[in-house]
Parts: structure tokens; C-alpha cells; sequence
């Protein structure tokens, strides 16, 4: 028995005691946590800023109140922060104000501290603790410098980044364009680190390969014929994401194409005039309204490719859920992770922003070549492997040890 004690003793001694500060549940990042939770050489605490409501996601631009039908807080250790705003919000950086993270960080309780972006107060508390209290502190960041930002804005931005990007012990990008970002703003190259942004790629393409053979009832669900050639857009339809290019070139190649449809998902303040300028144009576009999680992977079984038109994505992660599906993906040259999953004509292409006469040649293009972009899926599933869970884990374990290895930690 005392034997055993001791090995456990050693074993605890060995694990990485790493915190991981982000505003509020996420759906993206809970299988991540979950994953880390059952390593034996991790101590994961996450900590949350935030409980954001079902009225703060429709006010984020879902335009429906809800809350997330998959579970975000099971199999891992965390903590809500308390939150002293006046106004507590994820939607301004006042919004999340966390003076206990200090405390927690200055006891020597983590070995590593891991901060999901410095959009919000909490970030900087949790920064300046762990400067004082020599705790390594790696920044994730998925930001890119084809952000729309005006020249006074980033004139503004130059001085501060420099000020606190070069300090940090580890830059965590999530791809080529963000990594990009890091050096740019003066971190140092050794000290930047690609820890990929992921979906559950098990679990979508699991779920895609059991939904396949319903594949008819869920298009004749959206009014999509067997043979139909359909194009998805999935997301919020705010004016960042570009909802009406979609439309507009839907609506052109299909009326020199008559196989082309498109599917929309999600909701918003423009989706009203979507459907406004469908009706007028005549377009064959169906209207999902507002999925959650669990029903997604329907939309991307009833689809044939994704597009993603949007202007100042940082990513989009709806382009590794749709690819972890099988679905090519079209994306604008605005999009993040464009030059990572992105290849052309093996797993998508890329369009000018905002050139809908480009958009609706690539449609035509892939309307017209039905055959091989089927198999274009086994090219397109293959690259998600890269962009894992499992691989999200290894790029950050890696950095962390690196980070903590040149720090002395």
C-alpha cells in the first residue's frame, strides 16, 4: 500500500498543472478539455469568466435564444470566475472582470497558464499575474492581419501589441495567417507555436457516415431533389459573414444551371432580407433556420459542398465540421483558415471577397463536375485528421513543454 502511495505521489509530482482562462463555455472547445482531462500527465482546471445566456447568444448574432444541445461542462475539471462587471457580457472586454484569477494564479497553483485571447479584462489580469508570479503564459489567438481594421485602429493597436505580444512565454496560433500575426506584432519565432483549431472529427464523421443512407429523406426535407447539386451556407447572417454573395450567386448559376440549390442555415438580422432577395430572384434556396450542434451534421449530410463567403473570418470552424463530413468547401480569401484546409481542387477553392461573378463560376464549375468532386470527400476527410482533436492536443502539450523548459518552470 505505502508503495503504491508513493507511486502515486511521483505521478501526481510529474503532472502538468495547467490552467486554461477562456470567457464562456464553448462548444468548440469542449472536447478538447474533455481530452485533455484523460491524460495522465495533465491537471487541467478550466477556468470560466462567464455563463453567457440564452439572450446573449441570439444578441451575439444567432438571432434565437438557446443554449447549446451538447455537453460543454462534463468530464473535466472547471470553475466559474466570479464576475464583478457592472455590465457582465462575453460582448465587450468590460464585460468580464475576474480579479480572482490573480489570487489563483499567484498561489502557484498552475504549472502553466493557457489565455483563449486578450479581447477582455480577465486576459490582462490573468497576464499581469502571471508576469509577477513568473508563471509561463501561452496566448491563443486565431487573429490575422486580412482582418477588416482601419488604419488609425491599427496605428492605435502597433504600440500595445508590441508592448505584450514579444513577453509572452508561448504565442499559440492556430494556423499560417495567425502565426503570421504573432511575428508581425514582434513575438519571437521560437516562442510562436500552430496548435490547430479542431472539431470533434470522430464524432461528425461518425454521425455523417450513419445519417448517408437517409440522405433523400433529409433533403426532401429542404425541398432538395435526389439529383440536385446543393451548395450550404451554415452560419449567422450578419453583414461579416456576407449571406447575401451566397444568395446572389446561387440565384445567377442557377438560372443557367438548373440542378444548382441552395440551403441555408442559421439566423440573424439579414436573414429576413435573404429570404426577401430569394423572393424576388425566384432563387431555389430553402431556409433551415437556426440548428443546433446535434442536428448539424444533418444539413452537411443533405449538402454536396460548403460555402463560406465571409469577410474577417479568423477561422471558421464550420469549414472542419463540414469537412470532417466529407463536403469540399468554398471559401472566401478573407476566410483564416483558408491557406491551411484549403486546397484547390483537392478539398475547395478560394474566391476573391465579395466577387459573386467568381462565386457563381465556381458553383457552375462544381455543378458541372458533380463526379469528381464526390471524390474529392476522401482527399477532404484525410486533411481533417490534421486538424483533430488528438492534434490540437499534441501541438499544445509540445509548446507547454517547450514553454516550460526555457522558462526554467
Amino acid at each position: 500500500m505505502a508503495a503504491n502511495a508513493k507511486q502515486l505521489d511521483r505521478q501526481a509530482e510529474s503532472r502538468t498543472r495547467l490552467a486554461f482562462l477562456t470567457t464562456h463555455p464553448i462548444q468548440y472547445c469542449a472536447p478538447v478539455f474533455r481530452a485533455l482531462a484523460e491524460r495522465s500527465d495533465v491537471e487541467l482546471e478550466v477556468l470560466y469568466c462567464h455563463d453567457a445566456t440564452p439572450s446573449e447568444q441570439a444578441a451575439a448574432g444567432f438571432g434565437v435564444e438557446f443554449n447549446w444541445d451538447v455537453e460543454l461542462l462534463a468530464g473535466y475539471s472547471h470553475r466559474f470566475l466570479k464576475n464583478v462587471a457592472n455590465k457582465p457580457t462575453v460582448g465587450s472586454f468590460n464585460g468580464l472582470d475576474t480579479p480572482e484569477v490573480r489570487s489563483l494564479i499567484s498561489r502557484g497553483r498552475y504549472d502553466a497558464v493557457v489565455v483563449n485571447g486578450w479581447h477582455f479584462r480577465s486576459a490582462w489580469q490573468a497576464m499581469f499575474a502571471c508576469w509577477r508570479s513568473r508563471t509561463p503564459v501561452l496566448m491563443r489567438s486565431d487573429s490575422h492581419l486580412r482582418s477588416g481594421r482601419s488604419t488609425v485602429r491599427k496605428a492605435l493597436k502597433w504600440p500595445l501589441y508590441q508592448s505584450f505580444i514579444p513577453r509572452l512565454d508561448g504565442c499559440l496560433a492556430t494556423g499560417k495567417w495567425s502565426r503570421d500575426y504573432f511575428l508581425h506584432y514582434g513575438a519571437k519565432a521560437e516562442r510562436v507555436f500552430v496548435v490547430p483549431h479542431s472539431v470533434d472529427t470522430d464524432y461528425f464523421s461518425t454521425t455523417a457516415g450513419e445519417l448517408l443512407s437517409k440522405r433523400d429523406k433529409l433533403r426532401a426535407r429542404w425541398n432538395i431533389a435526389p439529383n440536385d447539386f446543393t451548395f450550404l451556407f451554415a452560419g449567422k447572417f450578419v453583414e461579416k459573414k456576407r449571406p447575401l454573395d451566397f444568395v446572389y450567386a446561387i440565384c445567377a448559376a442557377a438560372a443557367k444551371e438548373t440542378s444548382v440549390k441552395g440551403l441555408m442555415v442559421g439566423d440573424g438580422p439579414m436573414r429576413a432580407e435573404c429570404e426577401a432577395t430569394v423572393g424576388s430572384l425566384n432563387g431555389p434556396i430553402s431556409f433551415a433556420g437556426f440548428l443546433n450542434q446535434s442536428e448539424m451534421v444533418q444539413a452537411y449530410v443533405a449538402a454536396d459542398a460548403l460555402i463560406l463567403p465571409s469577410d474577417g473570418e479568423t477561422w471558421g470552424l464550420v469549414v472542419n465540421e463540414a469537412m470532417s463530413c466529407g463536403l469540399p468547401c468554398i471559401v472566401s480569401d478573407h476566410v483564416g483558415c483558408g491557406p491551411d484546409l484549403i486546397q484547390s481542387g483537392l478539398t475547395g477553392d478560394i474566391f476573391p471577397l465579395s466577387n459573386v461573378n467568381g462565386l457563381t463560376d465556381l458553383i457552375l464549375d462544381y455543378a458541372a463536375r458533380k463526379g469528381e468532386v464526390e471524390q474529392m470527400r476522401t482527399t477532404v476527410r484525410a486533411t481533417t485528421s490534421h486538424f483533430s482533436v488528438g492534434a490540437t492536443i499534441k501541438s499544445l502539450l509540445d509548446a507547454v513543454a517547450v514553454v516550460r523548459k526555457s522558462s526554467g518552470a
